[in-house]
């Protein structure tokens, strides 16, 4: 026998293997390269999100509630003034803003970062509703021994501040609700940002695709939230790191799947809030259409609606100042001017 002849009855090599694998089972090939590409990218996601948490480190205190790591930041002294921030949000949000400094000239200000967002957790036992939500502030403000309080809620915060004041009347004496979503309407958009909430599927989009998709997003996103104003540069020191998390990104989900059905469930409600309410919105605010807040002025009889020309969704980031009216108004403080001036 030859040594060609030898050389042909060797087995075959593993790459020769491989590629009669790939060709007689190319769907399965296909799978495990994916499977293998979802994995590295869950990993890296991981390190960015650790990396973010490292970065960024609490700047406030915790609570323990209810099986909740809750954190806070308490600044200033007077009147108490909680403030609950929006979706897909943390305390850095208002920090960033100016609204916490201005506020806490006057008042004794408490910022949580309210379950899922920031450093705070968010239990899956739980579905966190506007509801259960307000019994988690209701009980954190107990222990702060907080038994009365203005409080300001922006956009889904809104919410949390309407159940808060249902729920508990007596420990809310003035809500001030700005750019809040109150009833319910066709939104396409909400079901598209709730996919990594489903069981199962959202778990791989939240830990693999969905942090990579947001951050190629981000722009957009932000045009969309401060329009028709630009970013501010002051909101440069919000940790979009923090923001792009799987955990954080699942909660801003979360949060997007019960949006309209928290409308639908607060619908017929507002008409018992008889506490002082402020509502203030921007007029061009892309996001939540001013109507939302119109409509809520017209559903409760005791309450002033500030319209703010010129401003989008992200008001007390692009018109403190008129917020902070607002916040003063309701405490029963003299006004300031309402009209919002160019950055």
């Amino acid at each position: 026998m030859t040594v060609t002849n030898r050389v042909s009855h060797f087995p075959a090599s593993g790459a020769s293997k491989s590629r009669k694998i790939t060709k007689s089972h190319p769907y399965a090939a296909v799978a495990a390269v994916t499977v293998g590409a979802l994995a590295v990218t869950a990993l890296v996601n991981r390190h960015l999100a650790k990396k973010a948490e490292h970065d960024n480190p609490p700047a406030g205190k915790f609570l323990e509630v209810n099986g909740v790591h809750l954190h806070y930041v308490e600044r200033g002294s007077g009147e108490p003034l909680v403030l609950l921030h929006g979706n897909g949000s943390m305390i850095q949000d208002f920090e960033s803003s100016g609204l916490i400094d201005l506020a806490a000239k006057n008042y004794r200000v408490i910022v949580f970062d309210r379950p899922g967002f920031g450093h705070s957790d968010r239990p899956r036992n739980v579905v966190w509703t506007p509801d259960a939500q307000a019994e988690l502030i209701r009980r954190a403000l107990d222990r702060l021994g907080v038994s009365h309080t203005i409080v300001l809620g922006h956009s889904w915060g809104a919410s949390v501040a309407v159940a808060l004041a249902l729920r508990f009347p007596e420990l809310v004496s003035g809500l001030v609700l700005a750019s809040g979503y109150y009833y319910p309407t066709l939104r396409p958009d909400v079901v598209a940002l709730s996919a990594p909430a489903v069981p199962l599927v959202g778990n791989v989009l939240g830990h693999t695709l969905s942090p990579v998709i947001s951050r190629l997003m981000w722009p957009l996103m932000m045009a969309e939230i401060f329009g028709p104003r630009s970013m501010p540069n002051k909101f440069g020191r919000f940790p979009k790191e923090m923001a792009l998390r799987p955990s954080q990104i699942r909660a801003s989900a979360a949060e997007s799947a019960l949006m309209i059905p928290d409308a639908f469930h607060f619908r017929d409600q507002y008409a018992d809030l008889k506490m002082p309410v402020v509502i203030i919105a921007g007029e061009e605010d892309r996001l939540i259409d001013i109507d939302q807040s119109a409509r809520l002025h017209s559903d409760v009889s005791q309450s002033t609606f500030h319209r703010v020309p010129r401003t989008g969704h992200m008001i007390h980031q692009t018109a403190p100042d008129q917020v902070m009216s607002a916040i003063n108004e309701v405490a029963g403080a003299p006004l300031t001017n309402l009209q919002s001036e160019p950055d």
